[in-house]
């Protein structure tokens, strides 16, 4: 999925469809975890979260080497969808094995470590997949689709079973009934929601923007997401810091707004190294905050960690999805990023209002970080 923003001129110009459609190619993949991200929370609650795994594993390696043979643009959102659906058997299983098997005082640093896992997929993943890309827009889904298998493997030999919960097994109605019944939850998902769409608005059309406004090639836009993504890393290996000097609600707090300043100012940067040093920024607040969504939401719950995760995702890959639509839109009605910086600051800052409404800034740290 890293590989998707750099990529899209390069497939929007071969499959000759406009910048204002091209974000379906990020939405494709998106509905898919999405929409299947329901499902599989529930039926992983209770159940050995290391089995989902590979199977995941496996049914997403298949569906990415599938889209190296996308030959239309019909083909790439199939298998983009199905590439979605199957990721949304796996990452779930990680954030909600966290809160379990890490002590409380750990957990947001934990969480982080995770986190920072990401960050190097985008750090490398984002830069390799737009150098490959040059010489073939195929190879980079094939690579994908070869470190997965890897994956597989190295999980199948070293990983124990994390059968978690399962004295605590329920049903998938009944897992869903609690979840909707936690007023709690459903606040923190529903901002989650709001901030990723402003998030992913922002991250989606980079690339688009750097080439339009700045001239980049697809080597230039690679490289210059390394500095973003090492933003992004580096947030998420001491964020936890942050929280621990001066708490987890000032630090969550403080985050959001430094994002929302750094939208509004991001449009009317005409400079490519000074948009590079923003954004930059801007991710490295991402990289902090991340761990905070994840350890909030799990301490809403105890017996349904896996569907809070699968919910944050599917909460993420829906604000993917209006991303991709909306971000689409808004730059062509600009012309610029103008649009899309400012719907971002908007969007966080809707959000840090849902998080202030649902009285997070009011809690002691140690109830956010509870099981």
């Amino acid at each position: 999925m890293t590989i998707r923003p750099p990529l899209l001129p390069t497939l929007a110009t071969m499959y000759g469809i406009s910048t204002s459609i091209s974000g379906w190619m990020v939405s494709a993949y998106a509905i898919g975890y999405a929409s299947f991200a329901l499902i599989s929370g529930p039926i992983s609650d209770g159940r050995d979260r290391k089995q989902v795994m590979l199977w995941g594993f496996l049914a997403f390696a298949i569906s990415t080497f599938l889209c190296g043979f996308a030959t239309s643009f019909q083909m790439m959102l199939l298998f983009r969808f199905l590439a979605g659906v199957s990721a949304s058997f796996v990452t779930p299983q990680v954030w909600a094995s966290i809160p379990v098997i890490v002590e409380k005082h750990a957990i947001v640093k934990v969480m982080g470590y995770a986190t920072a896992g990401l960050s190097v997929s985008q750090l490398v993943g984002i830069p390799i997949g737009s150098y490959l890309a040059v010489v073939s827009w195929r190879t980079p889904f094939f690579i994908i689709s070869i470190a997965a298998i890897i994956l597989l493997i190295l999980n199948m030999i070293a990983l124990p079973k994390l059968e978690l919960g399962q004295n605590n097994k329920t049903s998938f109605f009944r897992t869903y009934a609690n979840v909707l019944h936690n007023s709690k939850a459903l606040q923190y998902l529903f901002a989650y929601l709001i901030f990723q769409t402003g998030s992913f608005t922002v991250i989606t059309f980079i690339s688009t923007w750097f080439t339009n406004s700045f001239g980049l090639t697809l080597t230039g836009v690679g490289t210059a997401m390394i500095a973003i993504g090492a933003g992004n890393l580096v947030g998420s290996l001491f964020g936890s810091t942050l929280v621990k000097r001066i708490g987890l609600e000032k630090a969550f707090l403080f985050e959001l707004i430094a994002l929302i300043i750094l939208y509004l100012i991001l449009p009317f940067v005409n400079t490519f190294w000074i948009a590079e040093v923003l954004l930059t920024l801007a991710f490295l607040f991402n990289g902090f905050i991340f761990p905070i969504f994840m350890t909030t939401l799990q301490s809403t719950t105890t017996n349904a960690r896996s569907t809070i995760s699968s919910l944050s995702n599917a909460a993420m890959y829906f604000g993917e999805t209006l991303a991709g639509i909306t971000g689409g839109i808004l730059f062509k009605q600009f012309h610029s990023y103008l649009g899309i910086s400012l719907f971002a600051a908007l969007l966080i800052l809707i959000a840090l209002f849902v998080y202030a409404k649902s009285g997070l800034f009011k809690s002691a740290e140690s109830d956010t970080v509870k099981n």
